[in-house]
């Protein structure tokens, strides 16, 4: 699938990596910003200006380490052997 497929995916709630990473168990999954804002119990409109959690795109490394913020590069967003995990 292609990246425009994977991202669809991610906003559906699914895991995808491409099947030419190299590392073990290495995949990507959307964090849902309005979730993690509720889960540090913040943008509540307890403060003057408080500003909200946008979504983000989060790495599960090989190093089994989570990467908050990744960033495809253009070989990612041109690839076409992207994948959804079960």
């Amino acid at each position: 699938m292609d990246f425009g497929e994977a991202i669809k995916a991610l906003k559906e709630g699914k895991m995808v990596a491409r099947s030419g990473w190299n590392g073990k168990g290495m995949f990507l999954y959307l964090i849902n910003g309005r979730e993690f804002q509720n889960a540090l119990k913040y943008g509540y409109g307890e403060y003057e200006h408080e500003p909200t959690i946008t979504s983000s795109i989060a790495m599960k490394t090989a190093q089994n380490t989570i990467v908050v913020g990744w960033l495809a590069s253009q070989t990612d967003m041109l690839a076409e052997d992207w994948i959804i995990i079960e």
